[in-house]
């Protein structure tokens, strides 16, 4: 069995700098591109991670919410520029899926893209079921 992918810090944040956070992740990340309505009008890439592994840094006070359809899922938007960098999927209530493209490294990291078919829920769910794991 092969260990775990080291951790390391990544920091990022909203388009005008107010909301900024921190999310521990492998230097390699595993997104999810869904193409639900809302992540496919955004360009959303979504890195789940548990909560114990995001830190909101500033913005707090910043943060405006939005909820639509079941209500489940917290999109956390920034009221200045309108950015969701990170929000509380309904597939993770628990977690948080950060927006991989709101990372500063964004563009120096290796990212590897799996397609996530909201159309076909539950066995894309059961597909991800190891994500977003201690």
């Amino acid at each position: 069995m092969t260990s775990p992918a080291p951790l390391q810090a990544l920091v990022g944040g909203c388009h005008c700098g107010r909301v900024r956070f921190e999310v521990d992740a492998p230097a390699a990340l595993d997104v999810l591109e869904c193409n639900c309505s809302i992540c496919r009008m955004t360009g959303f890439l979504h890195l789940i991670v548990p909560a114990s592994r995001f830190r909101l840094l500033q913005g707090e006070d910043a943060l405006v919410d939005y909820r639509f359809n079941t209500g489940a899922a917290r999109h956390r938007f920034c009221g200045q520029c309108g950015i969701k960098s990170f929000y509380v999927p309904r597939s993770h209530p628990d977690g948080f899926s950060v927006n991989a493209r709101c990372l500063d490294s964004f563009r120096t990291l290796t990212v590897h893209v799996t397609a996530f078919d909201d159309d076909r829920r539950d066995a894309a769910m059961a597909a991800i079921a190891h994500l977003a794991r201690e």
